[in-house]
């Protein structure tokens, strides 16, 4: 019993990892529970088992204890929290992280005593990693348990990332480190670096502090604190890796089992960088892709890792001696090198965004590549089984022949079969360090001479996921342009028509928090479907689309009745306000007995086909404004005049009307003031503005000032139509600053044009004659923008896959092109720049003019063309700007002419990110 919950727990976990990857689609939170079966489950016990084993080996100590108690009780606590987590069972869930923690805090008490007892060795501080390891656990499973618990958007973020640190670097990173100073060249079979357990003494505390720092920054909110101790971290990976280079020079990786292994940490480094990235980005965006980052450490790094180390130290555990090793390692590296491509090559794809169906069908085959090593372990458990057998059956032979013999020759038997043992053994030592995994040759030691890169394997698997993608492409040929051949729809190959039932089938469905529920219907084929939709969202609008058939926006609260007609196929319904659909409210109506509908059309008003939020490319074709025909509404760029006033009230009312966004191009847009920017505000360090919000819309709206620094919770709250608030903040700091609609989708509803800029002066800002502000945004088009009738609204599909048709300055492509700004040759012109975003960046310069000031996110980089060392002759050619940056330059036009402005991403000022000042004699 004990050496089974030894043994086979980990693999356990695996396969049941497998089977929730199979069947994801019909298990709750099927993302979180794989990658918790494989860190928390499978890794965590292999984790325990390793540590104090390797204790064990390098302290040369013997346990006299049994550790089945604890990993017994890990067991558990990882058991109920897997089933208690999909279950929303909280309770649950800390009592399975209280089993956890405890399980991990008897085995860091059992290391210790193992340490206690222990002679000085070489390697006695190598175990300080695993005692240092299991004291995060316990902390580490609190924050997971208060995870589970729901906490607010901060404070999940911030504990999200004291989750990954303490658990994922601390508890399972120091435990793979402090093992592979050791277990590395054991992989590769030859020496360690002699400088190996030095090193790792040295890197010890270099990893505990960049733990400590990392924790610290998230639970102070410091992203950069955060990435600080990641970059400690790093150090100390360097500092320990070095010992890992001379084993590695010296034999080479030859093996499966350390080409897993090395393969996991290349992706543990990158998952590390993956998480610093998105960091420093934002909190929000650290959260947005958790699941991505939680999948490198979970397929790249842990699975990766169990394997590599499960096909050496299985063939060495399971009994046989030498020839029941080799005949055990020759089953668990069969396919090594089709396994090792498909593994790796497949999460490279799966990371990328692909259609759904190529996606799906590259996850099979990975999964397919992984879940092969489950039938090798058993074939390489037979294979070793047999040769047990046939050793003990010869065995017996020999005792039944010499059975009449004496002592001495019983004796000298035994010392025969240890002779021949020891040279087995001698054989197998250098066919071990062969470079195995492949050919039948034979080296002279009568173990099979392999080779790790086997062409044929590499090619069978990169040709089995060019078939996946293609599989993929087959069933979605959509989601790449591409339309079925009608040469090969035969008519006489359609399904038969189903008819119509005359039976009802009505159904309530309610519309709350970006979801439908029920999320499927089913509906006896030929049926006529009639869906009562019940709004209850508090303040977002939904509609909801079948086919041809829809309801209205609904307000909070509001009901209508769809009769969806006659239903003959599978097919899906969708709420149509722009960006509701990619983030899930999608309805499946299922026709019991009838067949799959072909892909529809998506009804007029609304652009796109989207089923999920990732994995589609929706490229936008390129628009082309038409300058002859006059617009009808220019924006004026000159800045508002200063005044004297302190406290600033402005009433911002949210309407949805159709604007011109290029000469001759419409969208139907959603605005503060019934423009297609909203209006540029201006003040001083130290006012109060005051901002009455009216939401006269048909959908939730909300307002998020960067100029003033207030809890979000109420100010920033979504309001419904119908309903107002007052926004009331003071500026503390210079900086030209974003405000912008914060309700979800963020990106489509700024996109819309609900986005602008508040001005707050630097003291002894010095007046300029001539003074300009630009606010640059991205604007995405349905299909349909020739008229103020048939402008759609913005396309949440070519937001989310950053494909804009057009960029502009002030809301309007190209506007200042076909009316360009008049200034007086030498004057100082200021262009106040902002870039809304709400995705690319805004680098500004003007064609055959320099800039003698810059000034961005509150301070000079050039004053007058001083820099911040004293250098009085600087120029700069652009102000460089991200999503939500601000700034000015200066300068004044040398002479008359046309000088262009100009994004100098020069696709996205081709788009119409560009502007003309003609410069003309006083």
């Amino acid at each position: 019993m004990a050496r089974a919950l030894r043994d086979q727990t980990a693999i356990i976990w695996l396969l049941a990892a497998i089977v929730i990857a199979i069947w994801q689609r019909w298990v709750p939170d099927s993302a979180w529970l794989m990658v918790h079966l494989v860190l928390l489950g499978a890794l965590s016990h292999s984790v325990m088992v390793w540590s104090e084993h390797f204790s064990k080996t390098l302290l040369r100590t013997p346990i006299r204890h049994s550790a089945t108690g604890r990993y017994g009780m890990l067991a558990l606590g990882s058991l109920t929290v897997f089933i208690s987590m999909p279950a929303n069972f909280w309770a649950g869930v800390v009592a399975g992280a209280t089993l956890i923690a405890g399980a991990v805090t008897w085995h860091v008490i059992a290391i210790l005593q193992i340490l206690r007892r222990a002679l000085p060795t070489r390697f006695r501080k190598v175990t300080h990693y695993y005692i240092a390891s299991g004291v995060f656990l316990p902390i580490g499973a609190s924050f997971g348990a208060a995870l589970a618990y729901g906490l607010s958007d901060t404070w999940h973020a911030r504990s999200l990332a004291t989750h990954i640190i303490l658990n994922v670097f601390g508890w399972i990173g120091l435990t793979v480190i402090g093992t592979l100073v050791t277990f590395w060249p054991t992989l590769l079979r030859t020496r360690m670096d002699d400088r190996a357990g030095k090193l790792a003494e040295q890197a010890l505390p270099i990893f505990i502090a960049g733990i400590a720092v990392g924790v610290t920054g998230a639970l102070v909110g410091g992203r950069w604190v955060v990435l600080g101790g990641l970059l400690i971290y790093i150090v100390g990976l360097i500092w320990v890796g070095r010992s890992m280079i001379l084993p590695l020079k010296k034999r080479g990786i030859t093996e499966f089992a350390p080409a897993s292994v090395g393969a996991a940490l290349l992706w543990a480094l990158a998952g590390l960088g993956f998480m610093a990235v998105r960091l420093a980005m934002s909190w929000e965006a650290f959260t947005d892709t958790i699941f991505t980052t939680a999948g490198i450490f979970a397929l790249g790094f842990g699975v990766q890792i169990l394997l590599g180390a499960l096909t050496h130290l299985f063939p060495m555990a399971i009994g046989g001696g030498p020839a029941g090793s080799r005949a055990a390692l020759t089953e668990l590296t069969r396919l090594s090198t089709w396994r090792l491509t498909v593994t790796n090559l497949g999460l490279i794809l799966l990371l990328l965004p692909l259609p759904k169906w190529m996606w799906t069908a590259v996850a099979v085959v990975t999964i397919t590549a992984v879940a092969l090593f489950l039938p090798l372990l058993f074939r390489g458990l037979f294979a070793a089984l047999r040769v047990k057998r046939a050793q003990n059956e010869g065995a017996s032979a020999d005792s039944t022949q010499n059975g009449g013999g004496t002592a001495a020759s019983a004796q000298n038997t035994a010392a025969g079969k240890a002779d021949t043992t020891a040279a087995e053994a001698g054989k197998a030592k250098p066919a071990a360090s062969a470079r195995v995994m492949g050919a039948r040759a034979t080296k002279p030691g009568g173990m099979p001479q392999r080779t790790l890169v086997k062409p044929g394997q590499f090619v069978s698997a990169v040709l089995t996921l060019t078939v996946a993608l293609t599989v993929g492409v087959a069933l979605q040929p959509a989601a790449l342009g591409l339309t079925p051949n009608h040469m090969f729809t035969a008519t006489g190959n359609e399904p038969t028509a189903i008819a119509a039932t005359g039976e009802t089938t009505e159904v309530t469905v309610t519309a709350a928090d970006m979801r439908f529920t029920p999320s499927s219907i089913d509906v006896p084929a030929g049926n006529r479907l009639v869906i009562t939709v019940i709004n209850e969202d508090e303040v977002s609008s939904h509609d909801l689309v079948v086919g041809d058939k829809r309801t209205k926006r609904l307000l909070p609260g509001e009901s209508e009745v769809l009769d969806a007609g006659v239903i003959t196929a599978t097919t899906e319904g969708w709420c149509s306000i722009a960006g509701h659909r990619q983030m899930g409210m999608v309805i499946q109506i299922n026709a019991i007995g009838g067949a799959n509908a072909p892909a529809m059309a998506a009804p007029e008003g609304e652009s796109g086909h989207a089923l999920e939020n990732e994995g589609h490319n929706h490229a936008s074709a390129h628009i082309m404004p038409d300058m002859d025909q006059q617009l009808r509404q220019v924006i004026d760029p000159k800045l508002p005049e200063k005044t004297d006033a302190t406290v600033h009230k402005l009433n911002l009312d949210v309407t949805e009307l159709p604007l011109e966004v290029a000469p001759g191009i419409w969208q139907q847009r959603w605005t503060f003031n019934g423009k297609s920017v909203a209006p540029t505000l201006r003040g001083r360090v130290g006012d109060t503005f005051e901002v009455t919000l009216t939401n006269n819309g048909t959908m939730g709206h909300s307002l998020d000032f960067h100029a003033g620094a207030l809890a979000p919770d109420e100010p920033m709250r979504t309001i419904p139509p119908g309903e107002s608030l007052v926004y009331t903040f003071t500026a503390e700091r210079a900086g030209i600053w974003l405000y912008h609609c914060a309700t979800h989708p963020m990106a489509s509803h700024i996109a819309a044009g609900m986005h602008g800029a508040v001005i707050i002066e630097p003291d002894h800002l010095e007046p300029v004659e001539n003074e300009f502000a630009f606010v640059q945004s991205e604007i995405y088009l349905g299909d349909q923008y020739d008229s103020p009738e048939t402008a759609q609204e913005v396309n949440a599909d070519k937001v989310l896959s950053e494909s804009p048709d057009l960029m502009a300055f002030n809301g309007i492509a190209d506007q200042y092109v076909q009316n360009p700004i008049e200034v007086p040759v030498g004057e100082r012109v200021r262009i106040w720049l902002m870039d809304a975003g709400p995705t690319r960046a805004f680098p500004f310069h003007i064609v055959g003019a320099q800039f003698h000031t810059t000034w961005t996110e509150g301070a000079y980089t050039l004053k007058e063309g001083e820099d911040a060392f004293g250098y009085t002759q600087g120029g700069s050619q652009v102000l460089p700007l991200l999503a939500a940056q601000g700034g000015f330059v200066e300068l004044e036009f040398p002479e008359p002419g046309h000088y262009t402005a100009v994004n100098h991403a020069m696709i996205d000022g081709e788009k119409g990110a560009r502007a003309i000042f003609k410069a003309v004699e006083k």
